[in-house]
């Protein structure tokens, strides 16, 4: 039967429909396989008889890392070990069975490290203010723990492109420095390696792979109701850009790879005061007599596309 000449809710159409859905889900899934796997192969992030501690907030990112290091230890021509752990910060309405229940049907193991973190928090930060810094900074000192209680040598967090992304203009606007989130880094104690495989995915990626595989989110009631976070006005900046300027975004991204110490002010990350002609032609001098490169013969911005630069 032709497809015009069908009821809207023919078997036909639904049958369909429901392909063309799966086709899309599996995707996206090996999509965000591909880019985790090649983050995770980019900086080395995870070797062979690594014990990752998989950092489970409860929230969409957290749930998609741990689905996807899941899938890619299947695959991987190496051997290492995943354990989630929660950090139950005693938060009013918390639902403590939901991750253990989801964790148990896994068949993954885990640790819910119970610290009351939240009265702290509230007995020591005003009321209206900000409690991310003081949140975290709790955290970490608890998590670093229980890494070492556990013998994991690596910890991974669901930090995703778009939060390296804010915390970069965050740093700038509001720090001064040029400085992100590493997709890993040493951690401030010296005795952990903190690893973020998800510095590849887009947040809109994440968010639909956690509608699609029905994630049991548990909201933060602690700080995900702070409307005047810097951070969402960031996110907000962020993705007007990308509705005004398609491409801008991921150039930004690349850019953060791309780095060129010559070409900025940083004198101890380039040797400026000692630098002196050695009449040897460098691509990389300077260009102070051409045209701007991120301007077109009309003025207008240029985004050149990470994978054109690549």
């Amino acid at each position: 039967m032709n497809a015009l000449l069908e009821p809207p809710d023919s078997p036909a159409q639904s049958a369909r429909q429901a392909e063309k859905t799966a086709f899309e889900n599996n995707k996206l899934h090996k999509r965000l396989c591909r880019q985790v796997g090649q983050a995770i192969g980019d900086f080395n992030m995870i070797e062979d008889g690594d014990r990752v501690m998989v950092c489970l907030s409860g929230g969409k990112d957290s749930y998609a890392l741990l689905d996807i290091l899941m899938t890619l230890r299947e695959r991987a021509p190496i051997k290492f070990e995943i354990v989630a752990v929660n950090l139950d910060q005693k938060q009013p309405g918390f639902p403590e069975h939901v991750l253990p229940a989801y964790l148990t049907k896994l068949g993954i193991p885990f640790h819910i490290e119970n610290q009351d973190t939240y009265s702290i928090v509230k007995r020591v930060i005003p009321e209206g203010k900000t409690t991310c810094s003081l949140c975290s900074r709790l955290r970490r000192g608890i998590l670093y723990r229980v890494a070492d209680e556990l013998g994991a040598n690596k910890i991974a967090l669901g930090h995703h492109r778009d939060d390296i992304l804010e915390t970069f203009f965050l740093n700038m606007f509001f720090g001064g420095k040029l400085k992100s989130m590493p997709a890993k880094l040493q951690s401030d104690d010296g005795r952990h390696i903190v690893i973020r495989p998800l510095a590849y995915v887009k947040e809109e990626d994440s968010s639909r792979y956690a509608e699609i595989k029905q994630f049991p989110i548990i909201p933060c009631n602690l700080c995900g109701s702070q409307e005047n976070l810097q951070r969402k006005h960031t996110k907000a900046m962020l993705r007007d850009w990308e509705k005004k300027f398609p491409g801008r975004v991921e150039s930004i991204f690349s850019a953060l790879s791309t780095v060129v110490p010559s070409h900025l002010m940083d004198r101890d990350l380039f040797n400026f005061r000692d630098l002196q002609l050695d009449g040897v032609a460098n691509p990389n001098g300077d260009i102070a007599f051409d045209d701007d490169p991120c301007t077109t013969a009309a003025g207008t911005t240029s985004f050149i596309p990470l994978q054109m630069q690549r």
